[in-house]
């Protein structure tokens, strides 16, 4: 007999089924006792009247892997409205050792730490395994969006000579005798893509080696990488992402709509045009100094409620960042050159993407270096691709951590990261 999931059960009323799972929850009366296996899909429950199979029920612990043959009988206090009767009970190994906390339980009552700790068992629990099945589902939304809009998917190195953005920190390593470094993205691999197939996308693990210890930031993450050439200006960039984001957040209700449910989740809308303020009027909103150089996480909360209520949206741009905060690679705003024609956009008060049109003439390159006292050197492989002709292009990265942590309420980046690896964490 094939086994099934527990999320068929509903369409086999009467019939005798096979299922597989862990043993979530287990409720022993006098007369009868109720099993609760989960199993990929959800929960089923399993009713127990015969004394001997009782006695084998009674001895498996919690998280012991477990196969019940049974009758799927309708019974509408049951979840999903089943439940399989006069079963048989096998155990697929041995009887578990209990994890630290109790995974039947609505919510995980242990500490953060603890769960991370413990995180091949903790991610069993509804609500952290939600959190990755809507990770899961906006990255299968951010790449059916591209490729309806004639984008590649591209795999870079993550393993490089140079640092990417200059100034930040890196992880260094040992290349068979030679300096390497794990990359901070893509950005210099993926604007070189764009000469080749114009329009490309990347996602793959970065790594930022910055010694930041807060809710918002992790030493490795999940980017999701684009960039489009043959832009008039960022603007173009940023009408890609807002279809992106679109597309993301209807998969995350098409394909993760269980999971959504069980967070208790509204998820919002993108309108079909995100609002967007200049840098200097977000100062303005934020009552920062106007001579601030860039938005702190106080400033970025300020203006989220703002554009909540006065623009009934959960994202804003934020565009014209000053050149001075920009990496090298940004293009100028030709009507205002100490600005950039680059932009963050924050989501429920949180910036989430950073993005921006691109240099794409190989003078303006040199000259940027120069300006800033950077050596040529170190980019020579990446800056001749521009002596052979590239177009004007731009593109955008969304952290995917980041942007699954706010949509779901997640207090820390932490709660929706499988084995997140930061400042104090290299396991499990």
């Amino acid at each position: 007999m094939q086994r099934i999931l527990s999320s068929h059960l509903p369409t086999r009323i009467g019939a005798s089924v096979r299922i597989a799972g862990w043993v979530h929850r287990r409720r022993l009366l006098k007369s009868v006792a109720f099993l609760i296996v989960r199993d990929a899909a959800g929960l089923a429950q399993v009713v127990v009247t015969d004394p001997a199979v009782r006695a084998a029920v009674t001895a498996l612990p919690e998280e012991t892997v477990v196969e019940v043959v049974g009758t799927v009988t309708a019974n509408g206090t049951a979840p999903a409205g089943v439940e399989l009767t006069h079963p048989t009970v096998r155990p697929l190994g041995p009887p578990a050792v209990p994890p630290p906390f109790d995974l039947y339980r609505p919510a995980l009552t242990a500490t953060l730490p603890t769960q991370l700790d413990h995180a091949p068992v903790a991610l069993r629990h509804p609500t952290r395994a939600a959190a990755l099945r809507i990770a899961a589902a906006a990255v299968a939304g951010f790449r059916a969006t591209l490729d309806a809009r004639d984008f590649v998917e591209v795999h870079t190195p993550k393993v490089v000579a140079t640092s990417t953005e200059s100034g930040a920190n890196v992880f260094a390593l040992d290349w068979f005798g030679r300096p390497a470094y794990l990359a901070q993205s893509p950005q210099f691999y993926k604007q070189l893509m764009v000469g080749v197939f114009e329009r490309v996308y990347e996602v793959g693990p970065v790594f930022r080696a910055e010694p930041h210890d807060t809710v918002r930031h992790l030493a490795q993450y999940t980017s999701l990488d684009v960039e489009l050439g043959f832009v008039d200006d960022h603007r173009d960039v940023m009408a890609v992402l807002r279809d992106t984001l679109a597309g993301m957040l209807a998969e995350v209700a098409r394909r993760a709509g269980g999971a959504v449910a069980t967070l208790g989740l509204a998820l919002p809308g993108v309108p079909v045009e995100i609002p967007a303020v200049h840098f200097t009027e977000a100062l303005r909103i934020a009552g920062a100094p106007p001579d601030e150089p860039d938005l702190a996480p106080a400033h970025e909360r300020t203006l989220g409620e703002w554009a909540r209520t006065t623009r009934g949206s959960d994202f804003l741009f934020v565009t014209g960042y000053p050149m001075a905060k920009r990496p090298f690679y940004t293009r100028p705003d030709p009507a205002r050159p100490a600005y950039s024609n680059g932009f963050d956009l924050l989501f429920r008060g949180l910036e989430l993407v950073t993005g921006g049109q691109r240099l794409h003439r190989h003078p303006d390159y040199l000259a940027a270096l120069a300006a800033r006292g950077e050596p040529v050197e170190p980019y020579a492989g990446y800056l001749d691709a521009f002596r052979h002709g590239m177009p004007p292009h731009g593109g955008f990265a969304i952290g995917l951590e980041r942007f699954v942590a706010r949509l779901v309420g997640a207090a820390n980046v932490r709660e929706v990261t499988a084995f997140p690896r930061d400042l104090h964490r290299l396991t499990p």
